[in-house]
């Protein structure tokens, strides 16, 4: 059993607010809750939004059924929440009417929750993110050393925690194509009540060939012979369901930078890997410098996410061709990063950004140091 890094929910119960739990299906969700309730002393009820009474119940705003459905326990904990419609004013039913009450309610799709809770639960939500498993959390499980033995495994087929302790490679591909077949395909268009497949298929793929580079929407969608809102709403869909993560140009007012379009990251490499059914060693592949920098991105991610860092993340290029894959703003002050999968490459940072930035840290990650900014 893999330990989390929110594996003490205590810490983030309160009574009378909503502890929102989002991420991925098959990342852990339900697995970090069931254990938190194997050992709580708190009186629960365990109930999901799977669940077509439950839907009914919690989705039909009267008070005395809502009341009733919760009465006499400390903690409800609904899974999957945002299959139950209006479950943002249940939920505020139930932390406003219900003294001491306690609820967790987990999702997979941010958009569909956070729409639904948002305004109801103003001021009385907190919410956590899960991701697939960080390096981070494996450290607790294994030492550097041996993070960095496993670091292609990871880089080939990502982190989800059923990958992570599956026993051999054709088990893995396996795993990583139900994933893909069931959860970016199904699930997502099930949700939207989207019915072109092939499309949202291929736009995926497009994005997997395309790591670190500037994306143009109208690109995408000459490739896709649809309109370019369309494809807006896609990759909106697919960030907010957890299957990409969007980084927007940094500006400081330069005039020789380029800020109009965007880079995507997956993740989790195991489904960016699968979508394009690519599994070779990292010795006989090309694309290795998109997943060292996709790694790399997505491990800072989850670890600045887990230990509180609120700064914000732009990728920063200039029309002359000087770019920084990704930096970090925190209170004015900028550090910039740059990822190479080769240790014997020394890069210096862009000139003109250091010119006007003299202040800025850089740098450069690579196979010898990563762990040092990841865990």
């Amino acid at each position: 059993m893999l330990k989390r890094y929110y594996s003490d929910l205590s810490r983030y119960l309160k009574k009378n607010h909503v502890l929102i739990i989002y991420g991925p299906r098959q990342v852990g969700k339900t697995t970090l809750i069931k254990q938190f309730l194997s050992h709580t002393k708190l009186k629960y009820k365990l109930d999901s939004g799977d669940n077509i009474r439950t839907q009914h119940l919690l989705g039909s705003q009267d008070f005395d059924q809502i009341l009733e459905y919760a009465e006499g326990y400390d903690l409800i904990v609904i899974d999957e929440a945002q299959q139950i419609p209006n479950i943002g004013m249940a939920l505020k039913i139930l932390v406003d009417q219900i003294p001491d009450l306690r609820i967790i309610a987990t999702g997979s799709s941010s958009f569909s929750l956070a729409q639904s809770v948002g305004e109801p639960l103003t001021g009385r939500k907190m919410t956590l993110t899960l991701f697939p498993l960080a390096q981070l959390e494996l450290l607790k499980e294994i030492n550097k050393h041996e993070l960095r033995e496993r670091l292609e495994e990871f880089l080939i087929f990502g982190a989800y925690p059923e990958i992570i302790v599956a026993k051999n490679r054709d088990e893995k591909i396996a795993l990583l194509g139900e994933l893909v077949d069931s959860y970016l395909l199904r699930d997502i268009l099930a949700l939207e009540k989207l019915k072109r497949s092939d499309i949202l298929l291929n736009l995926v793929k497009l994005l997997a060939f395309q790591i670190g580079q500037l994306v143009s929407h109208h690109e995408l969608a000459t490739q896709l012979h649809i309109d370019t809102k369309t494809v807006g709403r896609y990759l909106d869909l697919l960030e907010k369901s957890f299957v990409i993560a969007k980084l927007g140009g940094y500006s400081s007012n330069l005039r020789k930078e380029v800020t109009s379009k965007h880079k995507y990251y997956f993740l989790d490499l195991g489904i960016r890997n699968a979508v394009i059914a690519q599994f070779n060693p990292i010795s006989l592949r090309n694309d290795i410098g998109q997943l060292w920098e996709n790694f790399i991105f997505i491990e800072r991610v989850k670890k600045c996410s887990y230990t509180g860092f609120y700064g914000n993340r732009y990728f920063w290029r200039s029309y002359q061709g000087q770019e920084v894959d990704f930096l970090e703003e925190i209170e004015n002050t900028l550090t910039l990063y740059e990822t190479k999968w080769s240790t014997t490459k020394k890069i210096k940072p862009p000139s003109l950004l250091t010119k006007h930035f003299p202040d800025a840290s850089f740098h450069l990650i690579n196979p010898q140091n990563y762990l040092e900014y990841i865990v």
